[in-house]
C-alpha cells in the first residue's frame, strides 16, 4: 500500500499487486474484508456496504509519487471538483491513454 484516502463517498488508494491477481479479484478481497471489519467493529451506526461499482487504473512505477500526492490531496481537490467530475475525468484520460497505447 502506497497511499490511501477515504472521502465521504469514495476511496482512493494506490497499491502494488501481483500480476497473478486481477483487479476484480483484489477489489473483491478489499471489499469483503473491509465490510466485515467495519461491521464487526460497529464503526457505522447502520450496516456498512460498499456501492456496486468500482474502477481500477494502472500507473507506471515512475508515476507512483505523483499519484500518491494526488490521493493525499483529495480534501483540497474536492473543494473544486465533485466526485462525478473526477470520475468522468479519469475515465476520459484512461480511455484516451488506452487508444494511444501509453499505459505504463
Amino acid at each position: 500500500m502506497y497511499s490511501i484516502y477515504a472521502n465521504p463517498d469514495h476511496v482512493h488508494f494506490l497499491i502494488s499487486r501481483s500480476s497473478k491477481l486481477s483487479e476484480e479479484y483484489l477489489s473483491t478481497i478489499i471489499e469483503e474484508s473491509s465490510e466485515r471489519f467495519i461491521n464487526e467493529n460497529k464503526l457505522c451506526t447502520a450496516k456498512f456496504k460498499w456501492q456496486d461499482s468500482a474502477a481500477a487504473f494502472s500507473v507506471s512505477k515512475t508515476d507512483v509519487d505523483r499519484v500518491c500526492k494526488y490521493i493525499l490531496n483529495q480534501p483540497r481537490h474536492h473543494k473544486k471538483t465533485t466526485s462525478s467530475e473526477e470520475y468522468e475525468s479519469l475515465m476520459k484520460f484512461y480511455q484516451m491513454t488506452l487508444r494511444h497505447g501509453n499505459i505504463g
